[in-house]
């Protein structure tokens, strides 16, 4: 496919792509709208002008501040607005083409966040993660907890403070146990660290009491951003025990604006690892349900040295999207529309693809050396955090963009 309108090289958001989002400018309140290079395509201007009408659902749906609406209509319709989309950037003589009020350039748009997230829920999905950090605080022997490989582990969120690149964090503040002392202190985090993920977005909802097994997941699951889920590594290893993450994790989470569907990833499954011990027969899938998606972080510092620490893949998942939807749903736990279900830190094979400083630095004890010199350990004051992801092959390419949060001194 050929698209007329003149766009970036080998852009992210390529005629294969075609992601949804949510934008607005100085003129345009927020709206709906599709990426393409670096262009968008205004849906709610394109609806408002009856170009959607022979589709059977009202253009409306395009002027909310968010996609819910829109996804709720299912993928019936949403993957018709998006092959109608593709079409028209194909022709030259489209509605598109002589329409130049449906184009709006990104440069000229501030971004949101796409969807209203009811609940969010964080899973512990990648095997080499998990690995790690049972090596460095449990018996290097016995890394993986015992019920690790036989169930998708995962915790339940906070979803207000989930937030959309660009949005600035500061250090966040709480108790925290010093090397060494016999009682608490409250102080802003020392050890503040990104997490490299992955989230699937909610398109489809089930009754209470209703589970979703792994043979109709997909049809839940409407796409997926790039996520950074934050952590205080001092204050969480204080609060986990005995219920887990808290202050350590709720103070903010940055997602990609652009949500990239499973139809334009549908090229880039792959088969996941092999799972030993055979998992239980809910949790047994068919097919191919891991995705080559390449991911890079980057530390960007203060003089916008561009410093790239992390490149992984989210192939290298042990426990897939199915699974972790299924299991979620297992005891009848109903999902909404927009709810966010992430990965959990994805780390690959070797330390050139490990998802956290924690790991990178080995938790403090081997800095990272940056392009200007300085060293890090965990993030620092200032310091922007980049994350990037992408699927390539066959000449196509379906990316993400960017997730880029800037962490300010603590208030």
């Amino acid at each position: 496919m050929t698209p007329w309108l003149n766009t970036t090289p080998n852009p992210d958001f390529s005629i294969y792509n075609l992601p949804f989002g949510i934008f607005s400018t100085k003129k345009l309140s927020p709206r709906a709208g599709i990426a393409i290079g670096d262009q968008i395509v205004d849906l709610c201007e394109m609806g408002q002008q009856g170009y959607f009408a022979d589709l059977g659902f009202d253009s409306w749906v395009f002027e909310q501040k968010t996609l819910n609406r829109f996804i709720g209509l299912g993928k019936k319709i949403t993957n018709k607005v998006r092959i109608r989309v593709q079409e028209w950037l194909c022709d030259e003589g489209s509605p598109l083409a002589k329409h130049p009020a449906g184009l709006v350039a990104q440069s000229d748009a501030q971004m949101h966040l796409p969807v209203r997230v009811g609940d969010y829920t964080d899973f512990y999905s990648s095997i080499e993660h998990a690995t790690n950090v049972g090596m460095m605080f449990r018996d290097p022997e016995n890394a993986l907890l015992p019920n690790w490989k036989h169930i998708p582990v995962g915790y339940h969120g906070r979803a207000s403070s989930i937030i959309p690149s660009g949005t600035p964090i500061h250090r966040p503040k709480g108790q925290l146990m010093p090397k060494g002392a016999d009682k608490p202190v409250y102080k802003a985090s020392g050890r503040l660290d990104f997490e490299l993920e992955i989230a699937f977005i909610i398109g489809k909802e089930n009754e209470l009491g209703q589970a979703v097994s792994t043979s109709e997941a997909e049809d839940y699951i409407f796409g997926m951003v790039v996520f950074n889920d934050w952590s205080a590594r001092d204050i969480q290893k204080w609060e986990y025990v005995p219920l887990g993450p808290f202050l350590g994790k709720n103070f903010a989470s940055s997602a990609s604006p652009w949500v990239v569907t499973m139809e334009a990833l549908a090229p880039f499954r792959v088969q996941g690892p092999a799972q030993d011990p055979p998992v239980l027969p809910y949790l047994e899938y068919e097919g191919q349900h891991n995705y080559d998606i390449h991911l890079s972080v980057s530390i960007e510092t203060e003089d916008g040295t561009d410093n790239v620490v992390s490149q992984s893949n989210y192939k290298y998942m042990y426990w897939n999207m199915l699974q972790q939807l299924a299991h979620h749903t297992v005891n009848g736990c109903n999902m909404r529309i927009g709810d966010m279900l992430a990965s959990g830190t994805i780390s690959g094979k070797d330390a050139s693809a490990y998802g956290s400083m924690l790991e990178i630095s080995w938790s403090g004890s081997k800095p990272v050396t940056l392009a200007d010199g300085s060293t890090r350990t965990f993030i620092e004051d200032n310091d922007t955090v980049i994350m990037k992801g992408h699927a390539e092959k066959d000449g196509m390419r379906v990316g993400f963009g960017e997730v880029r949060t800037k962490v300010l001194p603590a208030k």
